[in-house]
């Protein structure tokens, strides 16, 4: 694919997007590039895998102004033929996924000096792009996928460390050196949370292999500029610190606010929904790759009963807990295990509540719906996103946990019971719902990023 086409003749600004083989990457990836392509003059080429295309086409508008363009994987020891994404392979085996992705860098050269993009955003996957990118005249961008709260405690480069892998944790308890004062994280992380982001220290094969925090700091650190999907109103604190870390400009997207849901909800969904009143359901998912162990699912599901309100949960990994509430004589909850339409579900007139993991996407789909927020982390990033949420903007309630990182039925019901019947809070929802929900707020957003990148595209570099 040449870049000779109408549009990039006439001088729209031609940018290349790639990220990492991950849907949970990929998502924001689409999201941004619907966003771009509808502000006009921006003409955009999206790059993965050939497995991933289809499903990435279906997710995508029909327009001439986004082109998909497939590469090929690389074939690497260990990598069972036909994976291409992270969803394809359990957690260890998907680790070869990141070499496989390094392993297209010939590859990723020759399309770059073919198509000769102004811009490319990448992903912390590929830190090797910018050494690639810069020769040819062509700016990168990292698009950090994470809320910048995540970023500025976790992988800024004050958080090199001296201390041996088998001690970090420790040291992940506080935040780093110059930390911002007066927010959520100033006072640091409990010692179950620090251990859980110890891994993003670790390299998970070869003495050579670079851990996901020497990726993403090679990645910020070589980069023309970061991207992120925030804004000054919502995290200012943390923005300005990963600029004084960085000594780069960070471009503001914008909480780039989900599209409305096509399609409607069928029947196995509305058959229950459609009984209850108004605000009176609560919905609880973990997103397609969360899986609580047995343990976690009979506590959360009993802590949903306590509550004393309809529900629908939607989990990975509760196959018994579905025949038990298809026996259930009630009527009042509805347990499945797979897959959900979630934004749909929000979106339905009886929803009121929202029991989830805390990923940045789901917190922003709930607030736009109506939905409050009772928020579980488990892993990563979800933390400090529950951390941003519920303490920096007031919106929702985090489940209490015990040392262990472990939590109790009476947890769940307490904080389900808080959000739906106190009024307590709900000056910040609303708050945050309006400015979600502004379209002139959000046109903003998007017309001083579109005028940033072209500034960098075609004003000074910042390299």
């Amino acid at each position: 694919m040449a870049n000779n086409d109408d549009d990039t003749a006439r001088g729209s600004l031609h940018i290349l997007m790639f990220p990492f083989v991950a849907f949970g990457h990929i998502s924001p990836f689409l999201q941004l590039s619907r966003k771009l392509s509808a502000a006009g003059g921006i003409h955009i080429t999206f790059l993965s895998t050939p497995a991933n295309l289809p499903r990435i086409s279906s997710l995508l508008p029909s327009s001439p102004s986004i082109r998909l363009h497939s590469l090929p994987l690389p074939s690497i020891p260990g990598l069972p033929a036909g994976a291409e994404s992270t969803a394809d392979l359990p957690q260890q085996t998907a680790e070869l996924l990141k070499l496989a992705v390094d392993s297209m860098q010939p590859q990723v050269a020759a399309l770059l000096a073919d198509l000769r993009p102004d811009l490319v955003f990448f992903d912390f996957a590929q830190p090797w792009l910018p050494s690639i990118a810069h020769p040819l005249g062509v700016k990168t961008l990292f698009f950090s996928v994470f809320s910048a709260a995540a970023t500025a405690y976790l992988t800024v480069p004050s958080r090199r460390s001296k201390h041996s892998i088998a001690n970090i944790a420790g040291e992940l308890i506080r935040p780093p050196a110059a930390f911002p004062d007066s927010t959520a994280l100033s006072a640091g992380v409990p010692a179950y949370q620090a251990a859980d982001f110890s891994y993003i220290f670790r390299s998970s094969g070869d003495a050579g292999e670079l851990s996901v925090f020497d990726r993403v700091l090679t990645g910020l650190t070589g980069c023309s500029a970061v991207v992120a999907k925030t804004c000054m109103e919502m995290e200012s604190p943390y923005i300005q610190y990963i600029e004084s870390q960085l000594g780069k400009p960070v471009l503001l997207a914008g909480p780039v606010v989900p599209e409305s849901p096509a399609g409607t909800l069928g029947p196995e969904w509305t058959t229950f929904l459609d009984r209850f009143a108004d605000g009176s359901v609560v919905f609880c998912s973990f997103g397609s790759e969360t899986v609580l162990n047995e343990e976690g699912v009979e506590e959360l599901l009993l802590g949903l009963e306590m509550a004393g309100k309809p529900f629908l949960a939607v989990l990975k990994g509760a196959t018994a807990a579905v025949s038990e509430a298809s026996a259930d004589g009630s009527g009042a909850r509805l347990v499945r295990e797979g897959w959900a339409p979630q934004q749909l579900i929000l979106g339905h007139r009886s929803v009121g509540c929202f029991v989830c993991h805390a990923g940045m996407s789901s917190l922003v789909e709930a607030v736009v719906s109506g939905c409050k927020l009772v928020l579980l982390p488990q892993r990563g990033d979800q933390y400090l996103n529950a951390r941003l949420f519920a303490g920096d903007l007031g919106i929702g309630v985090e489940v209490e946990r015990e040392e262990s990182g472990g939590f109790k039925r009476e947890a769940v019901r307490d904080a389900v019971v808080r959000v739906m019947e106190e009024e307590k809070g709900r000056e910040s929802f609303d708050k945050w719902r309006g400015f979600f929900m502004d379209g002139e707020v959000q046109k903003k957003f998007l017309e001083e990023f579109v005028g940033k990148l072209k500034e960098l595209a075609y004003g000074k570099s910042s390299k």
